[in-house]
């Protein structure tokens, strides 16, 4: 039985979680913004694969992602590889806080993939993006969450298996 989200509740409920998450993890203050991420950017995506037929992606400017590694990791001076480690560990953190907030709004249990990490930007095939949340940190870094979802007729969930789109 599909239980769909009123697309304002699910903006409202991602933006809320995605700005705690950020405070919490890393003490980096968003706050609603206007200006995409720049031309150096990374991807982390999750596509859901159960309970929904959605997917999410943070694209964000480098910079940010680097800094969100520094705090957590405590390190002033940080690699690709721990930019890319953090980046992953901080969107699934941020997902398991999404999983959560969707099983209380739906009763359906979401199980996600594991993060996927892109240098620049990285929509899924057979997506579109349905809408897109965007941030700004206060030292010109820009971040965007951007909810995907399946193009009818492409092929997604033609497993059988039941599922609830937001």
């Amino acid at each position: 039985m599909d239980k769909a989200i009123p697309e304002e509740k699910l903006r409202e409920d991602l933006d809320r979680i995605v700005r705690e998450v950020t405070q919490a993890s890393a003490g980096i203050a968003l706050t609603r913004g206007e200006a995409a991420p720049g031309n150096h950017i990374c991807t982390v995506h999750i596509g859901f694969r159960q309970g929904f037929r959605s997917s999410l992606s943070m694209r964000a400017d480098a910079a940010l992602f680097a800094r969100l590694a520094q705090s957590m990791l405590q390190e002033e001076h940080i690699t690709a590889q721990d930019l890319e480690d953090v980046a992953k560990e901080y969107f699934n953190v941020l997902c398991g806080h999404i999983a959560t907030a969707l099983y209380k709004a739906t009763h359906i249990s979401a199980r996600f993939s594991v993060p996927s990490f892109h240098w620049g930007s990285y929509s899924p095939k057979n997506h579109a993006e349905q809408f897109i949340i965007r941030y700004s940190s206060g030292r010109n870094e820009a971040a965007e969450l951007v909810h995907h979802v399946p193009v009818p007729g492409a092929g997604e969930g033609s497993d059988g298996t039941q599922s609830a789109q937001f």
